[in-house]
């Protein structure tokens, strides 16, 4: 059923809405950051099949400005993001990823919660040398980068080098912790500033999108 466009709380019966407070004493959010995000959501899921509910195709047009062609990099943020495993992002979903990337989040959390989950690929617990090159790949992939295979060995052989501690070929949570704690920088991405100031500025990504309807939100 679609929503009831008369009403002005219309957007308050979005299939997965969840009352800001509730959000808000529950992750890095403010309620006032809460409601922001909340019409950043309403924007991104009505973008492509106007259901209140972030699709795939959604996502991918939202981070990568296309809505077609696999990507691993997307595939595996969005299936971060999609906490229930059933295909779409409820809004209550969205706002507690995202507050992983906020930057008062703990660092544990970004780096257990996301950077280790998003190489883990088999979802075995560990990361093994396939699924880390898969990664590095599709990252320089988004980033239309082009890297001799050599060169792509080299980086997976450095990382593996400096985290796989104990020499068993992959990469668990403890050693992916000291890791990071000796190359912060491997988290740099695992912060997003103006989530602080979310509610005068929408992330960034969604400046980059071509849908039309967002071409008014801007810095």
């Amino acid at each position: 059923m679609g929503c009831v466009l008369s009403s002005p709380r219309r957007s308050r019966r979005t299939p997965g809405y969840e009352e800001p407070t509730v959000l808000a004493s529950q992750t890095s959010f403010t309620v006032n950051e809460v409601e922001a995000l909340y019409e950043l959501y309403k924007k991104l899921s009505y973008s492509i099949f106007k259901d209140g509910l972030i699709h795939k195709e959604e996502f991918r047009l939202a981070l990568f400005r296309t809505s077609k062609g696999a990507n691993l990099f997307a595939d595996r943020v969005f299936d971060l993001f999609d906490l229930k495993r059933n295909g779409v992002i409820e809004f209550g979903e969205f706002v507690r990823s995202l507050s992983i990337f906020h930057p008062k989040a703990p660092e544990s959390d970004k780096t257990a919660c996301i950077a280790f989950k998003l190489y883990d690929l088999r979802g075995t617990g560990y990361i093994e040398k396939e699924e880390l090159r898969e990664m590095v790949v599709a990252l320089l992939d988004e980033s239309d980068l082009c890297l001799s295979d050599s060169a792509v060995e080299e980086i997976v052989d450095n990382t593996f080098s400096q985290a796989d501690s104990n020499g068993d070929d992959r990469i668990d949570p403890k050693e992916w912790e000291e890791f990071v704690k000796k190359n912060p920088a491997s988290l740099r991405n695992m912060s997003l500033p103006y989530l602080q100031d979310i509610t005068t500025a929408f992330p960034s990504f969604v400046m980059h999108s071509e849908v039309d309807d967002y071409s008014g939100i801007s810095k």
